[in-house]
């Protein structure tokens, strides 16, 4: 069974998460606060964790960069905090996702399956993704269409690749800006608008309502596919 930690200092939501997990045929384990977590993790590895940042003793951003420093289980924010600076801390320190309470456990659902669909691809090569509209060949840096293959500049190469290795992770601004263009572009966020709007252009059937390229206001960008 898929080991779950749930890391959340209210009871109510625990208790629904543990009965909705359970139903859905994950093993779960809880912690009320973040020393906890870091113990039970230690003890049993999570093959996923459903993390809340307002925890009684440490800050959720602190357990995420602990975590990360020899887990690569999926981390799957759960917060109250609305702000976009949040958001974006939690995911540069490691997690996966955000989901802003309150939440559907639909919704919750779904992200815990295209997390750990993720991560198992990623233990595997991946060379070849497709969609409805284009492939992308990995290995022979290649993007075509029905019409044939799109000609793309290296950087819109380096962008779409980083994004389409991780289909459905939400990939933060300055995590893209320094793969692509290095630590002192931080706040070149201009940079990716233009890079982007060009892609889609490219490859979108609609390049106004994109269905491949997702930008999430103020925070980053997702690759998600039909297929």
């Amino acid at each position: 069974m898929t080991r779950v930690l749930v890391v959340d200092d209210d009871p109510q939501l625990v208790r629904a998460l543990r009965i909705t997990l359970t139903a859905s045929g994950y093993q779960v384990a809880t912690a009320p606060d973040g020393t906890t977590a870091l113990t039970l993790a230690g003890r049993t590895p999570p093959d996923l964790v459903i993390l809340d940042l307002g925890l009684p003793d440490l800050d959720g951003v602190a357990v995420i960069e602990a975590l990360r420093g020899w887990s690569p289980a999926p981390i799957i924010v759960l917060s109250a905090r609305h702000h976009e600076a949040a958001k974006v801390n939690a995911l540069d320190a490691g997690a996966d996702d955000y989901v802003t309470k309150p939440f559907g456990m639909p919704e919750l659902l779904a992200r815990m399956r295209a997390a750990l669909r993720r991560a198992a691809s990623d233990a595997e090569a991946v060379p070849i993704v497709q969609t409805s509209a284009f492939t992308v060949d990995l290995s022979a840096k290649r993007v075509s269409t029905a019409a044939g293959d799109v000609r793309l500049t290296p950087t819109e190469w380096h962008l779409l690749e980083i994004l389409v290795r991780e289909p459905g992770r939400l990939i933060t601004q300055k995590q893209l800006l320094h793969q692509v263009w290095g630590p002192g572009y931080d706040t070149e966020t201009n940079y990716l608008r233009v890079h982007l709007a060009n892609l889609r252009r490219k490859l979108e059937p609609d390049p106004a309502r994109p269905r491949y390229l997702i930008t999430e206001p103020g925070i980053g960008y997702r690759f998600t596919t039909d297929l």
